[in-house]
């Protein structure tokens, strides 16, 4: 059986070697997250290249997807390192502090006083450390510890309720953008976007680049929550990042949201990617938890596209065994996806021939239970609106286009192949469609199949024409 939910897996120290990254390709990644907020250009371009050359050798089709830091709302350094902060002490965030101590520490982000005021709440080091807002004077923001514990560098700083205005794209990030172009990234995720504007300045600053990556706008900001369709609509997709999003708008709101977010993406033809602490514990254990099982099952069961690995990959003694595991997890979770076909038709107007076509085929293929949808496609936009529905029956999306391939890597119920190229010659096509697919050992001849393609051959955005095909007899059956 193969897994339609696809994974994403972020590279770091524990997964860089040549023999331990072969291993995580080979356990079932469909994607690599770059993690921008560490390392240099060169490091990940080098790493992007041995991904691709490893992927090869496999016979595998790996994206690569690029995350960028976004603004640095942090706290500074300490003299030694870290403090102990008791409930109910007096301890003032400093933007003109250079080095902490047991009463105050540095900011990077120096407008943070401008930002808040009395009453409000900051959440430190992913809510671990809990202040009360006094007073803002000046630089200083003096604060009451609600909740202490120990407080160590460079730690992160959340406002209760979002607020902060940090801009979404920092000069780091526009020349991160650039290095991605370089890499030619299927994927750019946007830290922190707080709008639609966000995501337009991030893909007019990629197409500058050269780049034609796919944008992943990541939801973590209070503001996006109620900005989410207009996000939606100036993306290729979302990634629901619960980690920041439940410091600022609560844990306990974080699994209606996901599913909220996961809904309306689908509804909008949008990638989704849930991540953050999916597999936490295998960071040290060679065995997930019972919680985190049903917290990726969950996800798949709610229509992700793609659920992520971060730290559980990057830093973990067992990255293999991580992918291993989710992958057992998404699979069996499959087995319970309810199919609701008829219902998703109930819901759904088509205004164009080629997502009309998409959705015929799917109609089609459930009712009739072929073996696979064959999608023709260049642009993969074919795929995608067929993915967006499940209908229980496999794509395949055949394309001429090396980008295209890539791109699909992260389309839940899609596995991409290639072929040579879309000639004119209709027959010669179909002739090759069938070959890559009995190749694959997907189909063999008499198998039932439905067909998707676009007449006259080798204009995208073209599909028009839906075909049932018996493999082996090149004609309608």
């Amino acid at each position: 059986m193969q897994r339609s939910t696809k994974i994403v897996a972020t590279l770091g120290p524990a997964s860089s070697e040549r023999d331990v990254l072969k291993r995580v390709l080979g356990a079932g990644v469909d994607v690599v997250r770059m993690n921008f907020s560490h390392g240099s250009a060169a490091d990940h371009l080098a790493r992007a290249e041995m991904v691709r050359e490893l992927a090869r050798e496999l016979g595998t089709t790996v994206g690569i997807m690029c995350d960028l830091q976004g603004p640095k709302i942090r706290i500074g350094k300490f003299e030694g390192s870290r403090i102990q902060l008791a409930n109910g002490d007096r301890f003032i965030l400093d933007a003109e502090c250079t080095l902490g101590n047991q009463e105050r520490v540095g900011l990077d982000y120096k407008e943070l006083p401008s930002d808040v005021r009395s009453d409000d709440v900051l959440l430190l080091d992913d809510g671990r450390i809990v202040l009360d807002v006094v007073q803002v004077r000046g630089a200083e923001i003096v604060t009451t510890v609600r909740h202490g514990g120990e407080l160590s560098n460079n730690k992160g700083i959340n406002r209760q309720g979002g607020g902060l205005t940090a801009p979404a794209l920092t000069g780091k990030d526009m020349e991160d953008i650039r290095t991605a172009a370089v890499m030619k990234a299927d994927f750019l995720a946007v830290s922190f976007p707080k709008s639609g504007a966000d995501m337009y300045m991030a893909r007019e600053l990629m197409r500058a680049a050269g780049g034609k990556s796919l944008l992943i706008a990541k939801v973590e900001r209070a503001e996006a929550i109620h900005a989410l369709t207009d996000i939606l609509d100036a993306s290729d997709g979302i990634m629901v990042a619960r980690g920041d999003l439940a410091v600022e708008v609560g844990d306990a709101a974080v699994p209606a949201l996901q599913k909220k977010m996961i809904r309306l993406a689908r509804e909008k033809n949008k990638l989704t990617i849930t991540a953050t602490q999916m597999m936490e514990s295998m960071i040290n254990s060679p065995v997930p938890t019972r919680a985190e099982v049903s917290d990726v099952a969950n996800a798949v069961l709610d229509g992700t596209d793609a659920v992520m690995l971060s730290a559980e990959t990057a830093a973990g003694k067992y990255p293999v065994q991580t992918v291993e595991a989710m992958a057992r997890v998404c699979l069996e979770a499959e087995k319970s996806t309810d199919l609701a076909l008829d219902r998703e038709f109930l819901n759904r107007v088509f205004t164009r021939v080629d997502q009309s076509i998409a959705m015929g085929a799917l109609f089609t293929a459930f009712h009739l239970k072929v073996k696979c949808i064959a999608a023709l496609t260049q642009s993969g936009s074919t795929a995608l609106w067929m993915s967006r529905v499940n209908c229980g029956v496999p794509i395949y999306a055949l394309t001429p286009e090396i980008s295209t391939r890539y791109r699909l890597s992260l389309f839940r119920d899609v596995y991409p192949l290639m072929i040579q190229h879309f000639t004119s010659d209709r027959d010669a096509l179909l002739r090759e469609a069938e070959d890559s697919l009995k190749a694959h050992g997907v189909v063999t001849d008499g198998d039932l199949i439905v067909l998707t393609i676009g007449e006259p051959l080798g204009k995208s955005g073209g599909t028009n024409t839906m075909k049932i095909v018996r493999v082996g007899e090149h004609r309608m059956a």
